[in-house]
């Protein structure tokens, strides 16, 4: 009897409404918000005894009425509660005969009479669009935006007798994005938390916790209603202003201004951070300076020199336009449907019709809002369309610029063939004639889709290596800039297009971005020359090419990421079922080292991607332009705006930032030790946010006596002055047997000997410039400190007499185990040769794990027995056996020790982009 009393009381207590005090509500108002309000409230256990609403209009009822009516909840469509200031007899006794506990108005546009409001035992709330008692009155969402707030929210407040004016009971608030509409903001904060509000706060007041806290009536404002008439804009403000204006008025009641004699409305301002683009003058009425029609939209001027861009203009018969088209001539062409898009048609007229409940039928000519429908109304036909035509995604935007059936289809035909994409991606280059091709190289931060200066409009020089010379000016982000790029990434995670996405269609994207990169592989291969002194054989074949095969090995991921299902033990006699789900983490920063620029990007991004994230990257400050480049096949690739973002500045500004912005999940890190350190700090103490680094090595090459002495320094050349030495996994100490050790170095020296120094645009040139000038200076101080302890300097060790920042590759013998060269990395063209005792097999072994590093390792021997227990014994992340730098897509790849952990490039590397999460269910 124990257990069984266990049980029933177990079940009793995990019910979700049992112990909860639960109130009877009236639900006073109406729209899609109120319906959501009222099947929230009835979820969480209250009673709705009663439905005050708007009458049908146009013989459609509200959606409040319409949910209330399917749950069986009376529904009371009064048209008004009060003539002449006293309340309708009828109307008081239809309310008091539902017994309400509790008034709830969560959007009411009607007068409710007091008698009304303070009727029930605890009397009535509301719900407000504003931080009161900023912004009284019934326009507050515009008003926020007209001002300049740059925090929004709302309010949950017990009503009184004044306007806005009664005590909170709670608020929440957000940040205002610099090109938030009032539906932007609404739709992202307003609408889903003030629905969990509204239910908080009729909880709150069961409970009995519900608090009054009386208004201050210090900095409280009241504006009236924005109607149309007074609308218009007012030109002579700064382009920040017009934009508040033009923002806080979209999409009601819409700010306009006269042009050629007609009112022309403005929709979809955004402030304009980059340089003016070209386009064609228009004269607008008041205005100093004429706007601009470009193929981006319509530029409007500031008085403060500032410009602001207007995507779509609306004309007094309420056609709509993108403003790039405003002097186009002619109507576009109507396209002739095919069998399948006429199936589509015939759908989407469904939908219409059932929306269009009071049109008798659907005609070429019925036109959507003249037929009655409303805002809501629109984002419902989106809703429809993409869940009855194959995912279709169409944006309001869409309905609003083609309002009658006939001009409807045809937009969504076009869509459906991609012929209505989004205006070309504007770029400012620099270009530069070189290689036997014209490089095309863009320079601006890539955020949200678009190329643009940074905030505060700072540069910085880009140098070529090989002679010194600058290349161009890129711009240096801010922490505004970052908190933009994070922004938008957050928003195409939470709310674009890219989080709606099925797995396949992001792989998709994901092939169609690797093509492209392929299709560029020479310009890519030619910047990464120019920028990080790069042979550009070597960035053909290993930067750009292991980059395409990354994005395509990720791309095959994309479909086949799953959770598992798990046998637990019953909660007899009911059963369970409990699986996992792999899911995405949200937003990413990715902060890459300069010696791989393109590569580096490719093998964090690629998995970061793949698992369904959105990401921020920052490139090294010195390498910024393929990952700029990058940027710009992605949006030819069709990659949705805010997916990726690429920010270039130094690491002590954007990179800190990104380790302690709160809405970043996750951060990748190639780079040193020391720095990774301080990253795992900044992310630990901020928000814990997931880390992997791959950091410093000193990787152990041990060549035996017994191996194939031509292949050993063959490989072991290419272990150490592979890409200049600049490489993550480079030999940094080789130990070689002491009996053929002599012949091992007499060798190399003779294959160095042979190596050409030179341009690396040279197709013969094998060995190029190190990667900037700081860098070169660490390296010769790095021999001069080995020459200083006594190791011995059998080549090279300085720089080479040319422009640019060359460095002859260099040679150490005698290198004991206490010497600065046999514990610290180079990171350069620099082989540390140790020599080791015959068949004094666990003595290598010891010294070769006798550092804090642990990335990468080899061994060169015939034995396999001896290769295998050597591998075995190697404390790194990857041991290579008579081979080096053999990378592929397939593997993982990262480090133990201080070089950092988790994983790079293979199955393993879509762990550090996912979460997985555990579902149990009982039935």
């Amino acid at each position: 009897m124990l257990w069984r009393g266990g049980q029933a009381l177990r079940r009793f207590s995990t019910s979700r409404i049992c112990f909860k005090n639960k109130l009877k509500v009236a639900l006073i108002g109406q729209s899609l918000f109120g319906q959501e309000v009222y099947s929230h409230l009835c979820k969480e256990g209250h009673r709705v005894v009663g439905v005050f609403t708007v009458p049908d209009k146009d013989g459609k009822a509200d959606p409040l009425a319409l949910a209330a009516e399917k749950n069986g909840t009376p529904v009371f469509k009064f048209p008004r509660w009060r003539v002449k200031g006293k309340t309708i007899k009828e109307v008081a006794e239809a309310y008091r005969s539902v017994g309400a506990e509790l008034n709830v108005l969560p959007f009411c546009t009607q007068f409710i009479p007091m008698d009304v409001i303070d009727g029930p035992k605890h009397g009535s709330i509301v719900y407000h669009p504003s931080i009161l008692p900023r912004h009284r009155g019934a326009s507050a969402i515009n008003w926020t935006l007209i001002m300049g707030d740059k925090k929004a929210g709302f309010s949950v407040f017990w009503a009184d007798d004044g306007l806005d004016t009664g005590p909170i009971l709670l608020q929440r608030s957000c940040d205002v994005e610099p090109n938030d509409t009032v539906d932007a903001l609404y739709n992202r904060f307003l609408f889903p938390e003030g629905i969990k509000a509204m239910v908080e706060a009729v909880q709150l007041i069961a409970d009995g916790k519900a608090p009054r806290i009386p208004q201050s009536e210090e900095g409280a404002t009241y504006e009236g209603i924005q109607k149309k008439e007074n609308a218009e804009i007012s030109w002579n403000q700064s382009a920040e202003a017009l934009h508040n204006w033009i923002r806080g008025h979209d999409k009601v009641p819409g700010a306009w201004a006269e042009i050629n004699g007609q009112v022309v409305t403005f929709y979809g301002s955004s402030l304009l951070n980059s340089s003016v683009p070209p386009g064609e003058p228009l004269e607008i009425k008041g205005a100093e300076k004429p706007g601009l029609v470009t193929k981006n939209g319509l530029v409007l001027f500031g008085n403060d020199g500032k410009a602001l861009m207007v995507r779509n203009l609306q004309f007094e018969d309420g056609k709509m336009i993108p403003a790039s088209q405003y002097f186009s001539s002619g109507e576009m062409s109507v396209v002739e449907l095919t069998a399948e898009e006429m199936k589509v048609a015939e759908t989407i007229k469904v939908i219409w019709a059932g929306i269009l409940s009071n049109v008798p039928a659907i005609e070429d000519s019925t036109d959507f809002f003249k037929s009655g429908a409303r805002s809501m109304d629109v984002a419902r036909l989106v809703e429809e369309i993409r869940q009855k035509c194959g995912g279709l995604q169409l944006q309001n935007e869409d309905v609003y610029m083609a309002t009658k059936f006939e001009d409807f289809i045809q937009k969504v035909v076009r869509k459906l063939r991609g012929e209505d994409q989004e205006a070309e991606l504007v770029v400012d280059y620099v270009s530069k004639e070189i290689n036997d091709m014209t490089v095309k190289m863009p320079y601006q931060c890539f955020i949200n889709g678009q190329f643009t200066d940074a905030e505060d409009g700072k540069t910085y020089d880009t140098i070529n290596p090989t002679d010194g010379s600058t290349i161009c000016q890129v711009s240096y982000a801010s922490l505004v800039d970052v908190d933009k790029a994070v922004a938008a990434a957050k928003d195409a995670f939470e709310n674009g297009e890219w989080g709606r996405m099925n797995a396949r269609d992001r792989g998709r994207l994901m092939y169609r971005l690797a093509d492209l990169m392929e299709e560029k592989q020479e310009e890519l291969a030619t910047i990464e020359a120019l920028d990080s002194g790069a042979v550009y054989t070597l960035a053909l074949k290993t930067h750009i090419g292991m980059s395409v095969q990354t994005f395509r090995y990720f791309a095959g991921w994309c479909d086949k990421i799953q959770g598992s299902t798990i046998p637990i033990n019953q909660a007899r006699p009911n059963r369970n079922l409990t699986f996992t789900k792999k899911e995405p983490l949200g937003v990413c920063a990715i902060i890459i080292p300069w010696n791989y620029p393109l590569m580096m990007l490719a093998w964090k991004s690629a998995a970061c991607l793949a698992a369904g994230n959105t990401l921020v990257l920052k490139p090294a400050q010195v390498t910024p332009l393929t990952a700029l480049k990058f940027a710009e096949l992605s949006v030819k690739a069709g990659f949705p705006k805010g997916v990726i973002n690429i920010i270039p500045g130094s690491g002590g500004v954007v990179g800190q930032r990104l380790s302690e912005h709160p809405d970043i999940r996750k951060l990748g890190f190639t780079g040193s030790t020391l720095i990774g350190k301080q990253i795992m700090k900044s992310c630990a103490v901020s928000n814990l946010k997931k880390v992997s680094l791959e950091l410093g090595g000193k990787s152990p090459l041990i060549i035996f006596n017994d191996c194939e002495l031509e292949k050993a320094v063959r490989m072991g050349m290419g272990a150490v002055f592979f890409n200049k030495g600049e490489n993550c996994i480079a030999a940094g100490r080789l130990f070689v047997e002491e009996s053929i050790h002599d012949e091992f170095v007499t060798r190399v020296v003779e294959e160095i000997k042979k190596m050409k120094i030179g341009d690396p645009l040279d197709r013969s040139t094998d060995h190029g410039p190190q990667n900037h000038k700081a860098h070169l200076e660490k390296l010769l101080q790095y021999c001069e400190a080995g020459v200083k302890e006594g190791a011995t300097l059998v080549y090279g060790g300085r720089q080479v007499q040319r422009p640019g920042f060359f460095m002859e590759p260099t040679v150490f013998t005698d290198v004991e185990d206490h010497m600065y060269l046999a514990k610290e990395e180079s990171f350069g063209p620099i082989m540390v040769i140790s020599k080791f005792p015959n068949g004094d097999i666990d003595g290598v072994l010891q010294r070769a794990n006798n550092t804090e590093y642990g990335l990468a390792s080899g061994v060169f021997t015939r034995d396999i027995n001896k290769a295998m227990y050597v591998s075995e014994k190697l404390e790194a992340g990857t041991v290579f056996i008579n081979t080096y730098n053999k990378t592929d897509v397939a593997a993982p790849f990262g480090g133990f020790k201080q070089s950092g952990f988790g994983k790079d490039l293979g199955e393993e590397a879509l762990n550090e982009y996912l979460k997985t999460k555990s579902v149990t269910l009982e039935y």
